[in-house]
């Protein structure tokens, strides 16, 4: 096509930046506006990485450049579905790309996990990172039990932060509510629970062995059971875990009372009851030996996510995802990461999404032919006329060097998790300027 085309993406985490420097590079001529509800932008590596793994959210620089490339802007605080209808969406721009992940918790199905004391990942891992949506949570984790259900990576985040000390987390940006609140706890026993077995579990052998190197925790499991399922197990599946059941063979030598705190893998355990009146006292567990009961103050559930659907997009409640067909949702509409393909993969996996839509997404502009839809301006005067004032990358960039800067020593930064409080900053800024 000969005009340039406009295209929105809605999202600002991996899937949304991934798929915009795609885009860039595959169309050099297009406008690219991305999308997000908060004022900040990233996503998941904001907010849904755990706080100790400074190293994994490096990734936003590389989003960073994108952002400043002269055809692309980011529009903060603006939500499709509150600001801008769907409909609308599509009738401003060309191309429109759902990138807007996957925020639920998925729930367990069994009794009791309405009891207060119980949480999600999701909600866990963004009251660690300060999210506003997530802030004020204030999870009891006074112990001395504390559970963690899953049998990913996401489940050994959780337990790895609840397990570490105070200084473990001093050059973290743990948010200064959940150090308070981890600093009070008097955890002794952590309990690590997932279905599957220890050769079947979906462990990384980094985020493993990082157990084993704890200053106040000690990980634990029946050494015996281990080799029993490793007897049982097929020797394709045994050497594709070899490095996990290496970790895990160490573990099992670990005394019980080697450090004040224990970590206890239990597999081949599934919930089947939360216990408590007003509020979670134990679990229930259906193990190989019959039923048992853990006590606990709180759990973390660590199964899975689900997307929240856009009012007026098409939406497969059943998989949580955007209703697509190898991404595309219906002409002119796509879907990458999460919200297209359910909660799996890396961050670097969305990099891949972005390079495949952006293939289909020039494909179909080319047999399409030129647009006449009114772009970014469209979508600046239906802003307008609403009251909404986006925030942009510049402005992001303001609140990002507040948060650097008012962080203790060692600390990259000291988030700030109330919107308000962003825009406050986003208004004096302008008031001085």
């Amino acid at each position: 096509m000969s005009a340039a085309p406009s295209i929105a993406i809605v999202g600002s985490g991996p899937a949304g930046f991934f798929a915009a420097d795609a885009l860039a590079r595959k169309l050099p001529h297009a406008t690219i506006d991305i999308l997000d509800r908060l004022p900040t932008p990233y996503g998941l590596v904001r907010a849904g990485v755990a706080p100790d793994h400074q190293g994994t959210k490096g990734v936003a620089r590389l989003f960073e450049r994108s952002a400043k490339h002269p055809k692309m802007r980011f529009l903060g605080n603006v939500e499709v579905g509150r600001d801008v209808a769907y409909d609308e969406l599509k009738a401003i721009y060309d191309v429109v790309v759902i990138a807007t992940g996957a925020l639920v918790d998925r729930k367990l199905g069994v009794p009791g996990e309405d009891l207060p004391g119980l949480y999600g990942s999701w909600r866990f891992v963004g009251w660690l990172n300060g999210h506003p949506h997530a802030e004020a949570l204030d999870p009891p984790l006074a112990g001395p039990g504390v559970a963690v259900i899953g049998n990913g990576n996401v489940a050994l985040d959780c337990a790895r932060v609840l397990a570490k000390t105070t200084s473990e987390m001093a050059k973290s940006d743990l948010g200064r509510h959940a150090r308070d609140a981890l600093a009070a706890t008097r955890i002794t026993d952590l309990y690590l629970v997932g279905r599957r077995g220890p050769v079947e579990a979906s462990f990384s052998p980094f985020e493993l062995s990082e157990l084993g190197t704890l200053e106040a925790c000690a990980p634990l499991l029946d050494g015996a059971a281990l080799e029993r399922e490793i007897a049982a197990a097929e020797p394709e599946a045994l050497k594709a875990k070899e490095k996990v059941l290496e970790i895990f063979r160490g573990f099992a030598k670990n005394a019980p009372d080697a450090k004040p705190v224990r970590l206890h893998f239990m597999f081949r355990a599934r919930p089947v009851a939360f216990l408590g009146g007003a509020r979670l006292e134990a679990i229930e567990l259906e193990t190989p030996a019959g039923r048992l009961q853990i006590p606990v103050a709180s759990a973390i559930t660590a199964i899975g996510y689900g997307a929240v659907p856009i009012p007026g997009m098409p939406f497969d409640a059943r998989a949580g995802t955007a209703r697509n067909d190898g991404g595309r949702i219906e002409p002119g509409v796509y879907a990458v990461g999460w919200i297209a393909r359910g909660p799996s993969g890396t961050i670097p996996t969305n990099r891949t999404d972005g390079i495949a839509a952006a293939e289909r997404i020039a494909a179909d502009l080319a047999a399409a032919g030129p647009g006449a839809k009114p772009g970014p301006a469209g979508l600046d005067a239906l802003l307008a006329a609403r009251g909404v004032e986006p925030v942009s990358f510049e402005e992001w960039k303001a609140i990002d060097a507040a948060e650097i800067a008012r962080a203790e020593a060692g600390r990259p930064r000291e988030k700030f998790t109330r919107i308000e409080d962003m825009l406050a900053l986003r208004r004096a800024r302008k008031g001085n300027a």
